[in-house]
């Protein structure tokens, strides 16, 4: 377990994983073993949704992948790159057509192995600053790999169901995000999202690179503020470079979390 502090602001991470973040005594991470995830947050990579309607299957120049929901990033393990009081940095190699054991078989899928067609290096990295924690993301691959990216945070909520968040003037309440079930509620075109909590601070949302985010929850103790490149349930998602991002070689992303006073 790793600790970031700054002032009045304590981080934890756990092999790469944000599983806590407390401001003023206050602590607005899920925490594991609470209701509703098993997780308190994680990285979608290289696709976002359910692939099981494309057998399994993404289409790529480079030959056909195999890859389950979400994508085979959260199958590895990060290793740490450096540390210090106040940031942290950790990384995950990916050597192509590299099998990967995959942890939903045999219970939630049919798939045994998971592989990519394209080397990547995959970086986190978290920077704690007075209120606000930076959470940046680099992928690294040759120009023209097709991708899609989302980061999957878990945000505590006050188990009664009367947060709100408002994006570009929308507001959404927890019962819309709950309605709209596995698909998740989208909201698209956006850099930035707020969310109204009902006992304790609010926090803004602000991001680079991604420009969409979904939310998801089934339970009204916590949220999952999901910046994504891509939103895939509106239809029945075909996986194939042609509707995916293409990679520049190094890519950044970038998400600002800040409580507002």
């Amino acid at each position: 377990m790793i600790h970031l502090k700054n002032n009045n602001s304590n981080v934890s991470i756990d092999e790469g994983e944000l599983v806590s973040y407390i401001v003023d005594g206050e602590q607005y991470i899920h925490q594991k073993g609470n209701k509703g995830w098993r997780k308190s947050d994680d990285e979608m990579f290289p696709v976002i949704g359910p692939t099981i309607k494309n057998d399994f299957i993404v289409h790529t120049k480079h030959g056909d992948a195999v890859q389950d929901q979400h994508g085979l990033l959260r199958e590895l393990s990060y290793t740490l790159v450096s540390e210090n009081e106040n940031q942290v940095k950790f990384q995950k190699k990916y050597t192509k057509n590299t099998w990967v054991k995959n942890s939903k078989f045999p219970s939630k899928s049919t798939e045994e192995f998971l592989f990519w067609t394209f080397d990547f290096i995959f970086e986190k990295k978290i920077t704690l600053l007075k209120d606000t924690l930076i959470v940046d993301f680099m992928i690294q691959s040759e120009e023209g790999m097709p991708f899609m990216l989302g980061y999957h945070p878990a945000f505590l909520l006050s188990d009664t169901g009367e947060e709100t968040l408002i994006s570009k003037q929308q507001k959404i309440t927890l019962k819309d995000v709950l309605n709209a079930g596995a698909n998740a509620f989208p909201v698209l075109e956006s850099d930035e999202i707020l969310l109204i909590n009902y006992d304790k601070k609010n926090l803004q949302i602000n991001t680079k690179g991604f420009h969409n985010f979904m939310l998801w929850t089934e339970v009204n103790n916590m949220i999952c503020i999901e910046p994504i490149t891509q939103y895939t349930s509106f239809t029945n998602q075909q996986f194939s470079e042609e509707n995916m991002q293409l990679s520049k070689g190094k890519n950044y992303f970038s998400v600002e979390i800040r409580v507002l006073e």
